[in-house]
Parts: C-alpha cells; sequence; structure tokens
C-alpha cells in the first residue's frame, strides 16, 4: 500500500504541476493576443490560449477521475467528460512567470520567444512524464498531450522564423491541434 500511495502522492504533484504549466501558458496566451497588433499573431495567441484551456479541462477531468479511485482516459474522453470539471474563471491568475518576462519588452517577437520557451519546457515536461508512465492508459494520455505540445512549439517556430525573416506574422493556419491529432 506504501508503494500505491506514493504513486497517489507523485500523481498529484505531477498533475498540479501540468495544470499549473498549463493556466499559464493560457493567461500568457491570452494577454499576448491583446497586446499583439497584427491580426494574424492575435489568431494565433488566441487558439494557443483555447487549446491551453483544453489541456486544463482533460488534466482537471482524469485528475478527478484518479482521486475518484478511476482511471485514466484519453485525451479526447476526457474533454468529453469534462463536465464534471467545470472552469472557473477566478482560477485565473493575473500574473505569472511568463507575464513578467513579456512586461520587459513588450512586442511581437519577444511574445514568440517567450512562447516557444515556454513550449519547450512543456514538451520537456510531458517527455519526462511519459518516460516514467506505469500504465498504457497513461501512456495514451501523456503521447497525445505531448504531441499537442510539439505541434504548438512547431506553430511557434515558424512564426519566429516569419517575424525574423520578414517583419510579418505568416498566415493564420486553419486548424486545431487536438483536431489535427484526434
Amino acid at each position: 500500500m506504501g508503494n500505491e500511495e506514493s504513486r497517489k502522492d507523485y500523481i498529484s504533484k505531477v498533475f498540479k504541476a501540468a495544470f499549473k504549466s498549463e493556466m499559464d501558458g493560457h493567461v500568457f496566451y491570452a494577454h499576448a493576443a491583446d497586446l499583439t497588433s497584427d491580426d494574424f499573431g492575435k489568431g494565433v495567441f488566441n487558439r494557443l490560449a483555447a487549446e491551453e484551456l483544453m489541456h486544463l479541462d482533460a488534466i482537471r477531468t482524469i485528475a478527478e477521475s484518479l482521486e475518484k479511485g478511476g482511471d485514466w482516459m484519453n485525451y479526447k474522453d476526457a474533454l468529453k467528460a469534462e463536465t464534471a470539471a467545470k472552469r472557473e474563471s477566478s482560477v485565473f491568475p493575473d500574473d505569472n512567470e511568463l507575464m513578467e518576462k513579456l512586461k520587459v519588452e513588450q512586442s511581437d517577437i519577444n511574445a514568440v520567444s517567450i512562447a516557444i520557451e515556454n513550449e519547450e519546457r512543456a514538451v520537456e515536461f510531458y517527455n519526462d512524464l511519459l518516460k516514467g508512465a506505469e500504465t498504457p492508459e497513461e501512456r495514451v494520455f501523456l503521447t497525445e498531450i505531448l504531441e499537442m505540445e510539439k505541434v504548438h512549439l512547431k506553430l511557434l517556430r515558424w512564426e519566429y522564423e516569419s517575424l525574423l525573416k520578414d517583419g510579418f506574422w505568416g498566415d493564420f493556419m486553419e486548424f486545431s491541434v487536438e483536431k489535427e491529432l484526434g
């Protein structure tokens, strides 16, 4: 039972860290969208903010399921079951580390650079979790969310290169990361 309890504590800590990371990303992307004057840039940041909320919903739903003795779910099933995990707008903090970095230099290129760093950390975080996954269901969920974070990173790197090379945001990419991977 000690092993089971330590695993439960570990999973609880992991979900808290994942939740904080996704929430920080959401708040940052929403703020970056407000600061960005370019419509394409606003679209990129607004989509990323919305997708981070979906990640939050999935993480919260799975955490609640596990706390109640339930099982792991894949990403799509967690979103379907999200009705039990209502979002409360009051839980969103005003500032975080990402926001502080943006305050230093409020520019599109800095916002994208900070976003890239955030997504790189997310990819590393979920990759490390995947290495320690113990069940097939855990591996499926972590693989799904890891792949979504990789697509976010790819999109941001593409936008960064476009801003550096041309000084403009790239064309609005008409896809949802979750739909592409689903």
